[in-house]
């Protein structure tokens, strides 16, 4: 009877009665949908952030495909006409030392920027010499008639039109080739190279056949001739010797080089076609800068001839921008290092039997 008192005792206290099980209420299926909002509603609030704390405001709705801007990104730069010709002036200099466009050359393009000065007329590039040629009104080389560029006007000796002629296309009109045009002009510039330059070495040195004090006792480093290196009058180590700087190159790619040379000439509108070079009788330089004046030329010039004419080399001969050669002896040294190019009329045909 004791041990029943005592059960019923425990049954009836209040941690007996915190221990009872809890009935379990019936399941009710809840869908996927609905699982967000519940997890909220059950989530008590921290009364700690919720007291005073004012009502959060509503995020704005960013439209669809919207990307969350990234940690660090720097913003584009505005495009601006300066911008613009920066990058212009990056890419044309990495075109040129690509070899894929063909880089200025003259007086006026040597360092690929030229500045005009207050002479009109004159242009001055940075690194370059002073440009010269004949003081005209600064404007652009006038543009030939015909729809291609190898259709050129042809100029009387007193610069007025009488005509129209075509270019050969199998000279004026190629395809440049710059790599074949780089070597060959590395071919000549090394050929026109004297290569005489030279030193003498010890033994080529005149005197020194005895030794200038005894070996010991003097306190002073050894020596056994007074031409060695290191004295004064002594021979040169290492020094320049005699050599020749001449490099071949086939006929075909020399050919190919003076033809890229005069199509790009061609296409930048540099050449011009002058007929009755033999109405000269006297030598007049006046009448030389009259008659390029006339045409247009602007720059160094180059005369083309189809044979010797002393009266137009010795009237172009005072003239420091202007030069006279013969068709046969085109080179292109003195193409690039002149902006224009004037050809005698009967000197088209020359340079076709030449170099086509």
């Amino acid at each position: 009877m004791a041990d029943e008192d005592q059960e019923t005792r425990a049954a009836k206290s209040p941690k007996a009665a915190k221990a009872k099980p809890a009935k379990a209420k019936p399941a009710t299926e809840v869908s996927a949908a609905e699982m967000p909002g519940m997890a909220a509603a059950l989530t008590p609030a921290d009364p700690r952030k919720t007291r005073g704390s004012k009502p959060a405001a509503k995020a704005k709705a960013k439209p669809a495909g919207a990307k969350a801007p990234v940690k660090g990104a720097v913003k584009p730069d505005r495009v601006t006409a300066r911008s613009v010709i920066a990058k212009g002036a990056k890419g044309a200099g990495a075109a040129g030392r690509s070899g894929k466009a063909p880089r200025a050359t003259g007086a006026a393009g040597k360092a690929g920027t030229a500045r005009v000065s207050g002479t009109a007329g004159t242009a001055r590039a940075r690194g370059s010499r002073k440009a010269v040629g004949p003081r005209l009104a600064a404007t652009a080389v006038p543009r030939q008639v015909g729809e291609s560029p190898l259709d050129v006007n042809v100029f009387d000796f007193k610069g007025v039109p009488s005509g129209e002629v075509k270019l050969p296309e199998a000279i004026f009109g190629q395809e440049p080739n710059m790599a074949v045009m780089h070597q060959a002009l590395q071919r000549q510039l090394n050929n026109a190279r004297q290569g005489t330059s030279a030193t003498k070495k010890r033994g080529q040195v005149r005197g020194g056949g005895r030794k200038p004090f005894r070996q010991k006792g003097l306190g002073r480093s050894r020596h056994g001739s007074e031409r060695e290196p290191s004295m004064v009058g002594g021979g040169t180590v290492f020094g320049p010797q005699m050599r020749s700087y001449r490099q071949e190159m086939p006929r075909k790619m020399r050919r190919l080089a003076l033809r890229s040379a005069l199509s790009v000439k061609a296409s930048e509108g540099r050449v011009s076609v002058i007929d009755g070079f033999e109405a000269l009788e006297v030598p007049r330089t006046r009448v030389i800068v009259e008659m390029l004046g006339s045409v247009g030329v602007e720059g160094r010039t180059l005369l083309v001839l189809a044979a010797a004419n002393e009266m137009v080399s010795r009237s172009a001969a005072n003239l420091p921008w202007a030069k006279t050669i013969l068709a046969s002896n085109l080179n292109l040294y003195d193409i690039f290092t002149h902006d224009h190019v004037v050809i005698a009329r009967d000197a088209l045909q020359l340079i076709e039997e030449t170099f086509a």
